[in-house]
C-alpha cells in the first residue's frame, strides 16, 4: 500500500503540473498572447476538452487514493 501513496503522490505532482500547463494555455488564449484560429477545429475543441476531463478525473482519484490511505 505504500507503493501505492508514493505513486499517487507522484502521479498527483505532475497532473498538476499539467493542469497548470492547460490552464495557462487558456490563459494566453483569453488574453490575445495565442492565435485563437489554431484552436477552432473541431477535432482540437474536443481533444483540449477530453484532456481537461482526463487530468480532473485522474486528479479527483489519487486525491480519493490519498483520503483513503490518509484515514487508516
Amino acid at each position: 500500500m505504500q507503493k501505492l501513496v508514493k505513486l499517487c503522490i507522484a502521479i498527483g505532482g505532475f497532473l498538476i503540473v499539467t493542469g497548470v500547463i492547460l490552464t495557462g494555455t487558456v490563459f494566453l488564449i483569453l488574453s490575445n498572447i495565442i492565435d485563437v484560429t489554431v484552436f477552432t477545429d473541431q477535432i482540437i475543441k474536443a481533444l483540449l476538452t477530453l484532456m481537461f476531463l482526463a487530468v480532473a478525473a485522474a486528479e479527483i482519484i489519487a486525491a480519493a487514493i490519498l483520503l483513503l490511505k490518509r484515514r487508516r
